[in-house]
């Protein structure tokens, strides 16, 4: 039982950590900074009206635009979003934008639309302004003119505008998940990708602190030669799991206290993003990951002898977990894709992309049972394989050991 007292110390001495104390306060800060301050920015309303200029070829369209747009946009002091500023459409096209590019220049215009004559057919409007990437300006204009446009043509065929617009009302749908049981529970897509996609980081957070803090502490005790210290008091097996379960105790510590900030501010909110049904199936899958890629990081990080090799260590780790987050959209979307099936039966992507299938749509019985024991025998293997490294490459110093040596390690009795 000394791995007990290897793991006690693991955690204790960083838990007490400066740096674990900051990252518990700082990681939420910035995942709510980086989650919901692009989209706090987003809707941020403007504080004073924004002059447009339009140059109206047709003549038939700014009046109408301007009145669409003081009906759709408003500051919060309920003035119009937008004052419209009809520039000449007399001159030639050069004059015109000599004029536009002037007041633009001048800061009396934000920017100006260049609507052509033959707009009605080619649907095409031109848009010149100092910033571009403002894309609230250029995507309320689009949507605006586009209904002035469409208002128009349907006018010229005889058809009332008003009564298509009833008929072509958009249709709110609702999302009901069916179970194979045959019952009905109302699930939306953020519900849904968020029930997977948390675990999926979940795991990867787990691995990386993990994988990261157990390479740096092989490597500082190898630096410091206090790993010989440590090996005349228990077994290299009993240091290798000691460090694993007290480093991963950590990563879970941190996972308890923001899953509950986070579960909280749901059930405040009135926000339900988690799906509890498939928690327990979510967490064997989650445990047996974990498992698998930590015996990784203890086979490849063992010879590690730098900081810099640990670190180059760890980015290879990160993009095998970030690969599938890329395929998380697809997968969603079909996941019972030929593709999506076979990367759930290998052990490298298993526990992610049945994370993600589980919430969307239950995978078979035959599905779930083969990969769970793909998993359990890949886990324990890959720790046997871990065992066998880490004991003769705790105390191997000088250069990393090349694959046909870490081969014959593994050969060893």
């Amino acid at each position: 039982m000394k791995y007990l007292n290897v793991a006690k110390w693991e955690f204790m001495e960083k838990v007490k950590s400066k740096a674990f104390i900051i990252s518990l306060v700082l990681m939420p800060l910035i995942m709510v900074v980086f989650g919901l301050l692009p989209g706090l920015l987003a809707k941020n309303p403007d504080e004073k009206a924004i002059s447009i200029g339009v140059i109206d070829q047709t003549g038939t369209i700014a009046q109408p635009l301007a009145v669409r747009l003081n009906e759709k946009y408003k500051l919060p002091n309920g003035t119009p979003n937008y004052v419209l500023r009809q520039l000449s459409a007399d001159s030639s096209p050069e004059m015109q934008k000599l004029e536009g590019n002037k007041l633009i220049s001048n800061k009396e215009i934000e920017g100006y639309f260049s609507i052509p004559s033959t707009v009605y057919d080619s649907g095409r409007v031109e848009y010149r302004a100092e910033n571009v990437g403002n894309i609230r300006v250029s995507e309320r204009f689009s949507r605006t003119i586009e209904e002035v446009i469409v208002e128009h043509r349907l006018k010229g065929q005889g058809l009332d505008p008003t009564l298509i617009r009833k008929l072509t009302a958009t249709v709110d749908i609702k999302s009901i998940k069916v179970s194979e049981k045959g019952e009905e529970k109302e699930s939306g897509f953020i519900e849904t990708f968020f029930s997977a996609y948390i675990v999926i980081l979940m795991l990867m957070f787990l691995v990386l602190t993990s994988g990261q803090l157990l390479i740096r502490s092989v490597v500082e005790e190898k630096s410091n030669r206090v790993i010989e210290v440590l090996l005349s008091s228990c077994s290299a097996r009993d240091l290798m799991i000691g460090k694993i379960v007290g480093l991963s105790g950590l990563g879970i510590l941190q996972i308890l206290i923001w899953g509950s900030i986070g579960l909280a501010l749901s059930i405040k909110s009135g926000t339900n993003i988690f799906v509890l049904e498939n928690l327990l199936l979510s967490a064997v899958y989650l445990v047996l990951g974990y498992l698998f890629y930590s015996g990784i990081f203890v086979a490849a990080g063992s010879p590690v002898t730098t900081e810099q090799e640990a670190q180059q260590i760890t980015s290879y780790a990160s993009l095998i977990l970030v690969f599938p987050m890329v395929l998380a959209i697809p997968a969603m979307q079909n996941p019972n894709s030929p593709l999506i099936k076979i990367l759930s039966f290998i052990p490298l992507f298993t526990p992610a992309f049945m994370v993600l299938r589980i919430p969307i749509q239950m995978p078979e019985t035959w599905e779930i049972l083969t990969t769970i024991g793909i998993m359990i025998v890949s886990s324990v293997g890959m720790m046997w394989v871990a065992g066998k490294i880490f004991r003769i490459a705790i105390l191997v110093y000088g250069k990393r050991p090349t694959i046909p040596e870490l081969i014959r390690w593994i050969r060893t009795p």
